[in-house]
């Protein structure tokens, strides 16, 4: 997989633009998007109180790795909070979410792709 990219030295990563997700109370930090329309590597932004249940559990076609950074997040049909320092990795076709995401929002690194790494 190649990922469209300038190659840079440590930088805050919010020196990269916040840009909507086109998902309510969810935003993002991009700093690699791949050719392919699936890979990607952000951190997401999710605002305080964001609930995702209106979307339903998540079913996607690619791989995807996340990290807890920050804040936490409850999964509606696990009835479980995953908190700073959780991970995930999920295989394509895994049924996740939806959540809701309590006052302190949360903030997650996550990398997408079509292969597992």
């Amino acid at each position: 997989m190649s990922f469209a990219f300038e190659s840079f030295e440590f930088i805050d990563f919010t020196e990269f633009p916040l840009e909507p997700t086109g998902r309510k109370g969810i935003s993002h930090y991009v700093f690699a998007r791949a050719a392919d329309g699936v890979g990607l590597i952000h951190v997401a932004e999710f605002e305080p109180y964001a609930d995702t249940s209106p979307e339903g559990p998540q079913i996607h076609d690619f791989w995807e790795y996340v990290f807890i950074i920050e804040g936490s997040m409850i999964d509606l049909t696990l009835n479980q909070e995953f908190k700073k320092g959780s991970v995930a990795i999920r295989n394509p076709g895994m049924r996740h979410g939806p959540w809701k995401i309590p006052s302190g929002g949360c903030r997650v690194f996550e990398i997408r792709s079509k292969n597992p790494l």
